[in-house]
Formats: C-alpha cells, sequence, structure tokens
C-alpha cells in the first residue's frame, strides 16, 4: 500500500467521528483517557528519578515497575507516537476555528514526534545509531536528555490540543 493510499484510508475513517456527533464526543473522549495514562506513565517516571532519587534505570514509571522490558522496547513507544498521530488526525475533522487551529499545531508537532520515533524504532532494529551514538537517539536527543525531551514532546503536543478542546467544548456550549 503506498503512503497517499494509507493517508486516504486515515482521512476515510475521519468520516467515522462527524462534528458534534456521539461518535466523536466518545472517539474524543477515549482519546483523552489514553493521553491521561501515559502523562501518568511519563509523571511517575519523573517523579521516580527527580523525587525519590532513583536512577534512570529504575524509574520506568507504573507499567515499567511490573513489566521492565516494555519500557526498554521501542515497540511501545513507536506504537503510542502511532496513535498520538492518528488520534490527531481523524479527530481532527470535529473542529472548527480556532479549536481546529489549536488541534492542527498539535498535529504538527506530533508528526515530528512521530518522526523521532519512527527513527528510533528503525535504530534499534539495524542496529546503525545516529552519529554513531551507543543507542538509539532521536535528533533533539542529541540535545536535551530522553526523558527531558519526552516531557517536552508530550507538553508541547498536549497544551495546544487541551485548548483545543476546551474551545471546542466551549462553542459547543454556545
Amino acid at each position: 500500500m503506498s503512503a497517499a493510499a494509507a493517508v486516504a484510508g486515515i482521512w476515510a475513517k475521519a468520516r467515522l467521528f462527524p462534528p458534534d456527533s456521539r461518535r466523536h464526543a466518545v472517539g474524543l473522549g477515549v482519546f483523552v483517557a489514553v493521553v491521561l495514562a501515559h502523562w501518568a506513565e511519563h509523571l511517575a517516571q519523573a517523579y521516580e528519578l527527580w523525587g525519590r532519587g532513583w536512577t534512570l534505570k529504575q524509574s520506568r514509571g507504573v507499567v515499567g515497575l511490573p513489566f521492565p522490558w516494555l519500557v526498554s522496547s521501542e515497540w511501545l513507544h513507536y506504537g503510542f507516537a502511532l496513535v498520538m498521530l492518528v488520534g490527531l488526525t481523524v479527530l481532527r475533522h470535529g473542529f472548527s476555528g480556532s479549536a481546529r487551529r489549536c488541534w492542527n499545531i498539535a498535529l504538527v508537532i506530533q508528526v515530528w514526534h512521530h518522526f523521532e520515533h519512527l527513527l528510533l524504532l528503525l535504530q534499534a532494529h539495524t542496529g546503525v545509531y545516529l552519529l554513531g551514538a551507543a543507542a538509539p537517539t532521536s535528533i533533539l536527543q542529541l540535545f536535551a536528555p530522553r526523558v527531558e525531551l519526552h516531557l517536552f514532546y508530550n507538553t508541547v503536543v498536549t497544551v495546544p490540543m487541551a485548548v483545543g478542546m476546551l474551545l471546542h467544548m466551549r462553542a459547543r456550549r454556545r
């Protein structure tokens, strides 16, 4: 399947969540739950790292403590980046005006975040690391540590997304 066909398929699926429909509201609710669960993982890891003084290896978040192999799996991180990209794309049609502009900002940032995770996944599977690094490394990770970078990415995607949702809800109340 070509990339164009894949994108066309995603846009066709977007019709499953028409603006101001119950399906859009439910889809948005599920998407928000996934985003909040992901945030909880990052915040738990940050607390373990900086609040409890654990090492990076010990700081694995809520799910990573019982299932440490998940945290080290690039597939998990890539999968979430892909879910975010698809969710932002599919739910986009339910927004209009300023809410849509904010949602589009989150989508554009997530496209980059997804690219970074794809780069990490490819490095993990080929064993060829960016600029001779010792482990899979994203482009911006060359300038910032991975934990801080992912907190940054999640923040800069979530803030415009949340503002877009608030604007959307305010518009629906009117």
